[in-house]
């Protein structure tokens, strides 16, 4: 875990109970490295949609949609609808 850090040059590795967790919290570096590495080098298989609606979120933050009432519960909606939400 802590090689991805190295990398891709930011983020932090937190122990999470058993396990770790890779944290990426700069929304620089998920525009410009986490997200660009994912398009050039696609996810294969049922995640690739929860990728695609991260994306989205990432992209309404960027356009501070979360500030608005309106933008905050299309991506509670969103987010809703991941991982094991989708049908």
């Amino acid at each position: 875990m802590r090689s991805l850090v190295e990398f891709f040059g930011c983020g932090a590795v937190y122990p999470n109970r058993e396990t770790f967790r890779y944290i990426v919290s700069k929304s620089r570096d998920i525009h410009e490295k986490i997200i660009p590495f994912f398009i050039q080098y696609p996810i294969q298989g049922k995640k690739l949609k929860d990728f695609q609606d991260w994306c989205k979120v990432a992209e309404m933050m960027k356009e501070k949609q979360h500030l608005t009432v309106e933008g905050l519960n299309k991506i509670r909606e969103i987010k809703a609808g991941m991982n094991s939400g989708r049908e």
